[in-house]
């Protein structure tokens, strides 16, 4: 009888491990990005120009979202020549301006409509896009999902391999 649960065990976790990575939106991976729409840029507005794209969708009061900006702010650093990484939030102005600590040094945008956020049909933050220079996602999902987690070597892979 032993045998047989351990291999019904087995065969579970086997069974976990190759399910399909999670993500709570519509997936636009390998298709074209829609346009980028935000309200008001909080910052200077990017050129975007021949760079990838990382979009960050996020909320003041979100503690993973805050947990994850040291981390855009590194792969903003890291991969500046490359990469542009972009925050929006569908909060109002003041709110995300008044928020001191984790300091975002990326981009920064809201939509208050949230435009973008319903067209990608975010249904939990934060939600990570990153778009290729010729306009096609290449990875999208929660940046902290178990197995799937986006870290300086997947952007590295990813900038590698365009």
């Amino acid at each position: 009888m032993r045998p047989i649960i351990l291999l019904i065990a087995l065969l579970s976790i086997c069974h976990i491990n190759a399910q399909e990575k999670k993500i709570w939106a519509k997936s636009f991976i390998n298709q074209e990005a829609p346009e980028l729409v935000v309200e008001t840029w909080l910052t200077d507005k990017p050129d975007t120009e021949g760079k990838f794209v990382l979009i960050d969708f996020w909320a003041t009061w979100c503690g993973p979202c805050k947990k994850a900006i040291p981390e855009l702010n590194a792969f903003q650093t890291k991969f500046k020549d490359n990469l542009v990484v972009i925050g929006i939030s569908d909060e109002p102005s003041s709110k995300v301006r008044s928020m001191k600590s984790p300091k975002m040094d990326y981009y920064s945008a809201i939509d208050t409509q949230a435009r973008l956020k319903r067209i990608y049909e975010v249904q939990g933050i934060p939600h990570c896009v990153l778009i290729n220079p010729e306009g096609i996602v290449v990875w999208e999902g929660w940046p902290h999902l178990e197995g799937h987690e986006l870290t300086e070597d997947v952007i590295d892979k990813l900038i590698k391999n365009n």
